[in-house]
C-alpha cells in the first residue's frame, strides 16, 4: 500500500485506479468481491456506496488529522467511516429496501473495510482534504473497474440475465449454477488479477 505521500490532484485520482488498484494489485476488501458481485444491480450499489464512503472519509480525516491525537487516531477514523456508512443505510433503505435486503451485512462491513482504513491512515492522515478526496474517490473507482466486470461475468452465465434483465439469447443456455455462489467469485478475481498482471508485465 503505498505511503502517504504528496502528489498532484491527477496522480491522487488516477493512481489507485491502476497502479496500485485496491484489489487487483493490492488484494484488499476481496469479502465483498465474492459475495455481491453475483448480480450487476447489487455490485453497482456497493460500488457507489464504497466510492461514497471512501471519498467522504478520507476528506474528513485530512481535514481533522491536525485536531486528532495520535492514540486515537484509528478510533477516529472508523467512527467517522461508520458515520458515513449509516447515511448509505439509511438511503438504501429509504429508497432500494429490496437491494438493501440483498446486500445484507455487507454495507455495514464498509465500516472496516481496509480499502478505506488503508487509504485513511496511509494518505488523508497526512495529505491536504482535496488530494484526499480525491484519493479517496480514486480507491472507490479502482475497487469499482474490478467488481464490475466480474458481476457482469457472473450475472449472466449464472442467471441469464443482465442488470436483472433476462437475455434473450441466452435463455435456451445451460446456466452455470456455480456462477451464482462465492467460489466462482474467487475464481473470476483470480482470472482478472490474472489478466491485468500480465497485460500490465507485457506493456511494461
Amino acid at each position: 500500500m503505498s505511503a502517504g505521500k504528496k502528489g498532484t490532484a491527477k496522480d491522487a485520482l488516477t493512481r489507485m485506479l491502476w497502479i496500485e488498484n485496491p484489489v487487483a494489485v493490492q488484494v484488499l476488501g476481496i469479502c465483498s468481491a465474492l459475495a455481491v458481485t453475483n448480480l450487476v444491480k447489487n455490485t453497482l450499489v456497493m460500488c457507489a456506496g464504497l466510492i461514497f464512503a471512501s471519498a467522504m472519509s478520507s476528506m474528513t480525516v485530512a481535514f481533522l488529522r491536525s485536531l486528532t491525537p495520535r492514540r486515537v487516531r484509528m478510533m477516529t477514523q472508523i467512527l467517522i467511516v461508520a458515520a458515513y456508512v449509516i447515511v448509505i443505510q439509511i438511503v438504501l433503505s429509504a429508497y432500494l429496501p429490496d437491494i438493501a435486503k440483498d446486500l445484507g451485512p455487507y454495507v455495514g462491513l464498509i465500516i472496516t473495510n481496509c480499502i478505506i482504513m488503508g487509504r485513511c491512515e496511509a494518505f488523508a492522515a497526512s495529505n491536504k482534504p482535496g488530494l484526499a478526496l480525491l484519493d479517496g474517490l480514486g480507491a472507490g473507482l479502482g475497487y469499482t473497474l474490478v467488481l464490475l466486470p466480474i458481476a457482469m461475468v457472473r450475472e449472466p452465465l449464472g442467471m441469464g440475465s443482465f442488470f436483472g434483465w433476462p437475455i434473450p439469447w441466452m435463455a435456451d443456455m445451460t446456466r452455470w449454477s456455480i456462477m451464482v455462489v462465492a467460489p466462482a467469485g474467487f475464481f473470476c478475481l483470480a482470472a482478472y488479477i490474472w489478466i491485468a498482471r500480465g497485460y500490465a508485465e507485457r506493456k511494461a
